[in-house]
């Protein structure tokens, strides 16, 4: 794996997760993920996954699940057509994967929230920035605060 310098006096990030969460009941669930060694792998996996629940939208669960790879996040039943049209959305549109992109290379989360406004089903997709070897920590303050989630719909 091979890690990207930074400019003098930050930190190197050597790897980056992406994670595909749903929460649904009060509940969190993991749907899936995958650590990657660059933010443009991260954010490719995300626009897949966020194609692949929004084209599984309408179909059986147990049909959807058939066509699932071993990378792939499971399939989601949404009650509505909103969360896929978003996830659709965000996937194809060019400033919101350069937001995306800009916010992991700052060291921050790219974070996106659909809701499923009939079931109050919501779908999270996020990819962070990880230091393997702790040097970030190691050159942070102790009592740096860590970045807040923020959810948009």
């Amino acid at each position: 794996m091979k890690a990207a310098l930074a400019a003098p006096g930050r930190a190197r990030v050597l790897d980056y997760v992406a994670a595909v969460t749903v929460k649904a009941d009060g509940q969190n669930l993991p749907l899936g993920g995958v650590a990657l060694p660059n933010r443009r792998l991260v954010l490719r996996w995300l626009r897949r996954q966020a194609l692949r629940l929004a084209d599984g939208h309408g179909r059986d669960p147990v049909e959807a699940a058939a066509w699932h790879g071993a990378r792939d996040v499971l399939p989601v039943t949404f009650h509505g057509a909103d969360a896929p049209e978003a996830l659709r959305a965000w996937a194809g549109d060019h400033g919101s994967q350069e937001h995306a992109m800009s916010a992991l290379a700052s060291g921050l989360p790219a974070l996106l929230t659909v809701v499923d406004p009939f079931v109050g089903l919501r779908v999270t997709l996020g990819a962070w920035p990880v230091d393997l070897c702790g040097w970030a920590t190691a050159a942070a303050p102790a009592n740096h605060p860590y970045p807040p989630r923020t959810e948009g719909a």
